[in-house]
């Protein structure tokens, strides 16, 4: 099966790469065309590199060799103005908007809640919360001109159930579950849906980065990749430490398809049975 959003137009943050650089080549295999937002600099409290300009122009370039047309935007999710006028710009190049992706967030340092530092709190919930909201704030007016929609939220299986020390980061993720279900409430009448996806670890450099390592395998001097994987696989039913990127765009893909056209307000896992245990 292929062109199953054909003619489409999709916008995705955190685009620049791992999952939304993954989510903007797959749509743009299967038609779409794309508009790529990221922040492109690096965060306060970010413990690993954050995308560049560079990474960007690469997920343009890999959205132009499937043959989609592609316009990208360098913003902060947390600007409200800053992405409205970058989709406002990029909607009037393409024509049209069919498909929101609210995709970008961070990981910064993590512990228990009753000692956590005030700014850790406010980046993650700012970012992978408040940013989630004003994303699809200044793109709904768009899908409302279209005369449907379909939006799909990032969230994770720290969206469904609780972990230690990662509170802030579990509160977001729960948060984006309230903001799916009320999209989907507020404008199902007018034809959009909203549903989220909820991967457990994903192998892109928020999980494999030093700090990660270091966090879950603190007895090693110098951890890898090889040393997380048994600690990831406690997570799961299936033989995996991770999913892939391309595991959450193919359920992206269903969502934002046809095929799913009267799917909305889902809460979807892409967990290999981590929500079993």
């Amino acid at each position: 099966m292929t062109g199953r959003v054909d003619g489409k137009v999709a916008f995705i943050t955190g685009a620049a790469r791992g999952q939304g650089r993954s989510h903007a080549v797959r749509l743009a295999e299967e038609g779409a065309d794309i508009i790529a937002l990221d922040v492109c600099k690096q965060l306060d409290n970010v413990p690993f590199p954050m995308p560049t300009s560079e990474d960007l122009a690469e997920t343009a370039d890999l959205v132009k060799a499937k043959g989609g047309r592609v316009v990208t935007i360098e913003a902060d999710v947390r600007d409200f103005d800053a992405v409205k006028a970058g989709l406002d710009g990029a909607v009037e190049q393409l024509g049209k908007l069919d498909i929101v992706i609210a995709n970008a967030g961070l990981a910064n340092e993590g512990g228990a809640l009753v000692e956590m530092r005030e700014d850790l709190w406010d980046d993650m919930i700012g970012v992978n919360l408040t940013g989630v909201w004003k994303s699809v704030k200044a793109a709904i007016p768009h899908l409302q001109a279209n005369g449907s929609g379909s939006i799909v939220l990032t969230s994770s299986v720290g969206g469904l159930k609780a972990y230690p020390n990662v509170g802030h980061y579990v509160a977001a993720k729960h948060g984006i579950v309230g903001l799916m279900r009320t999209f989907a409430v507020e404008l199902g009448h007018q034809n959009i849906r909203c549903n989220s996806v909820h991967p457990t670890h994903v192998s892109t450099d928020m999980l494999l980065n030093e700090g990660t390592f270091k966090l879950f395998r603190p007895d090693l001097e110098n951890p890898g990749p090889d040393d997380l994987k048994p600690i990831c696989q406690m997570f799961h039913v299936l033989p995996t430490p991770w999913v892939d990127s391309e595991d959450v765009s193919n359920a992206v893909l269903y969502l934002v398809s046809d095929e799913a056209r009267f799917i909305t307000g889902v809460p979807l896992p892409v967990d290999a049975g981590s929500m079993l245990k």
